[in-house]
């Protein structure tokens, strides 16, 4: 890969700074890169373009493609910053303007900064254990509870569990559960530490009652998803608040 990116914390922000030439050969691996700065689930991601030339112009879409899986999960502001002229004026075009754009990186940290807002978190250290699942629906109903939101109780106990059980069923791994509410959708996560896709296999028989599997998931949330991490992945989903 001939494009560098060197990731910074800057307070509860991600900053990406990219480096080098960017063709059509990087959009993958940069793709991926730009993927786990979002499974960290920051409250915003910065993309620094400032030591970043091109040699496709088509490369450029990586940034609506990322910026749209921003959206949908964690659903954090994704912003470019810095760009050099040519690319700049590339991206000025029709096809990303979606993708907010900034002409220094202290000006989108302080678009990131108007933006933020007080997010409630509820989020809990799993063991790969039977209990796990039942645990996972205490603490979704734990949030709606507090969140008020009445009538996600039953399908963010389902999702929650459904996820863990995945994990428990699958990974083996410890996971990090953790719900998020937002302005539109309550977000479920469930991190673990094997990566790959997550396996979409029902579980038959009538021994067991959990790990029914993500088409259950898939069936109840507004969207689902997964994203990897650096050692392991993070599967997500969405539920919309009325």
């Amino acid at each position: 890969m001939s494009v560098d990116c060197t990731v910074s914390d800057d307070g509860r922000r991600l900053i990406a700074e990219l480096s080098g030439a960017l063709g059509l050969g990087d959009v993958a691996d940069l793709r991926v890169k730009l993927l786990k700065c979002l499974a960290e689930q920051p409250e915003a991601l910065l993309i620094d373009l400032s030591a970043l030339t091109l040699t496709d112009p088509l490369a450029l879409h990586v940034f609506v493609a990322v910026r749209r899986q921003a959206a949908r999960w964690p659903g954090i502001p994704f912003l470019l910053c810095a760009a050099e002229p040519y690319t700049g004026n590339l991206l000025r075009g029709a096809a990303y303007r979606t993708v907010p754009r900034f002409p220094t990186l202290q000006a989108a940290r302080e678009h990131a900064g108007l933006e933020r807002h007080t997010l409630s978190v509820l989020s809990d250290e799993l063991l790969p254990i039977s209990g796990a699942a039942r645990q996972a629906r205490n603490v979704a109903t734990d949030a709606c509870l507090r969140w008020d939101l009445p009538d996600l109780l039953a399908p963010a106990s389902l999702v929650a569990s459904e996820l863990v059980s995945n994990v428990v069923d699958h990974a083996h791994t410890m996971m990090t559960l953790r719900v998020t509410l937002r302005p539109r959708f309550l977000h479920i996560a469930v991190r673990d530490g094997v990566a790959g896709e997550p396996l979409r296999r029902v579980n038959e028989g009538a021994a067991s009652m959990r790990g029914r599997g993500l088409l259950l998931v898939e069936a109840t949330a507004h969207s689902w998803g997964w994203l990897p991490t650096d050692n392991g992945k993070v599967v997500w989903a969405s539920l919309q608040v009325s």
